[in-house]
């Protein structure tokens, strides 16, 4: 079987919709300038929704969304999870919801507990753990809510540059039962040699952690005008250090459609994983995703 058959679920997704009367997206605000990748105004739609996403991918395999925390702020996070779970009942494929979360907040917890009323919601992604990580602190509320989604396997989507991963491989440690997911191959900021190589002894010591799983999205968004040999690397090292049972993969859709259509992306990232076996590549388009984010 050719590969290019093979099902993926898509494990990086952003829906939103302007009109809606309580969430926002700051980040597709106009004047809003990416702090990262810069100007984004080429996507800044008034709406972007599953129907949307379904058009442009069908013909890549996408058979199954995992969408992730995108309405930044908006006052209750959890509205946006209500929103996905009603667009999940007319969604001509499955949705899941990494959600977001204060997790060092004093509430948290009562927060996580609101937002598992919904079966799709399977995991959280809380752009305040890397800097906790680079201040090396512990902070009790955290390690709570961790514990909690551990017990109910709620997967930590991880956003972690490579100099913050000793620590996060840590946190992976301390919490041995929560599943980790390390988003955008650590968003490598830049793509010379020398970071390379600080990013790739990093991934191979994050690694270590028998329950942190590597997501193979992003890899266009810092090297906007990317060949499938500038990737190559980037990705061949992702699946030397985590192995086809600990890969998933994912768009970073629509970011990453300023460098590119949906098809080109995908379909580099099954050529360089063709060599493998079909199981093999099967875990790493679906099956991975499937488990991890409870499809």
């Amino acid at each position: 079987m050719s590969n290019s058959q093979i099902p993926i679920i898509d494990t990086h997704v952003h829906f939103y919709d302007f009109s809606h009367p309580e969430l926002k997206w700051v980040w597709l605000e106009p004047a809003f300038m990416h702090p990262i990748i810069g100007n984004i105004d080429a996507i800044k739609a008034q709406r972007y929704l599953v129907q949307d996403f379904r058009a442009e991918s069908r013909f890549a395999g996408v058979e199954g969304v995992v969408h992730v925390q995108a309405a930044i702020g908006s006052p209750n996070p959890v509205t946006e999870t209500i929103w996905l779970t009603e667009m999940n009942k007319t969604s001509p494929i499955p949705i899941r919801i990494v959600a977001d979360c204060d997790l060092g907040a004093a509430n948290s917890i009562s927060q996580l507990e609101e937002h598992a009323k919904s079966k799709e919601f399977v995991g959280v992604r809380d752009f305040k753990a890397e800097p906790m990580f680079a201040a090396k602190e512990i902070n009790p509320n955290y390690e709570e809510a961790l514990k909690w989604m551990a017990k109910k396997q709620i997967v930590f989507d991880l956003d972690c540059e490579w100099m913050n991963m000793p620590e996060a491989r840590k946190l992976a440690e301390r919490h041995p039962d929560l599943p980790i997911v390390l988003e955008h191959i650590g968003f490598p900021r830049e793509r010379t040699d020398a970071y390379f190589q600080n990013w790739k002894k990093a991934i191979d010591g994050l690694a270590g952690a028998g329950n942190v799983t590597m997501k193979i999205s992003g890899v266009a968004m810092t090297d906007p005008f990317f060949t499938k040999e500038s990737l190559k690397r980037w990705v061949e090292s992702c699946l030397e250090a985590f192995g086809p049972d600990r890969c998933v993969i994912g768009s970073n859709w629509p970011v990453d459609r300023l460098y590119s259509s949906i098809d080109p992306i995908l379909g580099y990232y099954r050529d360089f994983i063709s060599k493998l076996s079909v199981s093999e590549q099967e875990k790493i388009l679906n099956k991975n995703a499937s488990k991890l984010y409870k499809f």
